[in-house]
């Protein structure tokens, strides 16, 4: 009897494993790496960049907004057009639940259509209603493309190892350390605990990926 159930356990969980939802919070990469994070010397190799450029950017981060890199791409030279080739190749997480339509448009092919789309469904709380809302109007394919730009706030007292990795840049180290403060009730906590391993300019680039409810 007790091997039965075990043998019904077992498959019941594996059921339930695969029928969860993507775990990630940051959208999946198809190739388009963070701005706040990417090495200098690969910025420098993207479209319209140039070395000069490229260390600026590196001087400026971390950036909280894409607009905010849009702004300094177009004081150093680049046209509207020549940021959003670059975009193609690096861009600045817009959060899903808070982008300005603005935002949301510097999205290589988003355009004003995404932008209503991306506003009506809020608040987004995971990818699978992402694929399920934006899959009405763009083939699989494109949804993962636009959700690459994309993310969704992690609840830092919840949030799971896989999601807190999908974090640019967090790592392991940072896993632990959010792990280890939990639980979490202030940003100024946050700054204080996490300021402790990484310098202020890095607290701010990784406080725009999480929420304390």
């Amino acid at each position: 009897m007790n091997r039965i159930l075990l043998v019904a356990f077992a498959f019941t969980a594996a059921v339930s494993a695969a029928a969860a939802p993507a775990l990630a919070q940051v959208g999946k990469s198809q190739g388009v790496l963070d701005a706040n994070t990417v090495p200098e010397a690969d910025l420098a190799s993207m479209p319209h960049m140039t070395a000069a450029v490229a260390k600026v950017i590196v001087a400026a981060r971390p950036f909280d907004s894409p607009m905010a890199l849009h702004k300094l791409l177009l004081a150093n030279g680049l046209t509207a057009t020549q940021a959003e080739a670059f975009y193609g190749k690096a861009f600045v997480h817009v959060n899903l639940n808070t982008a300005t339509a603005e935002e949301i448009m510097l999205i290589p092919g988003a355009g004003k259509r995404m932008a209503h789309e991306f506003d009506e469904y809020r608040p987004w709380k995971a990818w699978a209603q992402f694929d399920k809302e934006i899959g009405k109007y763009v083939d699989a394919k494109e949804v993962a493309r636009l959700a690459q730009y994309a993310f969704i706030p992690l609840n830092l007292n919840t949030a799971t190892d896989a999601e807190i990795l999908t974090i640019p840049g967090a790592g392991n180290r940072m896993l632990r350390e959010f792990k280890e403060y939990r639980p979490w009730k202030t940003t100024a906590q946050f700054d204080k605990e996490i300021g402790k391993y990484v310098d202020a300019k890095e607290v701010r680039r990784l406080a725009r990926y999480v929420t304390i409810p």
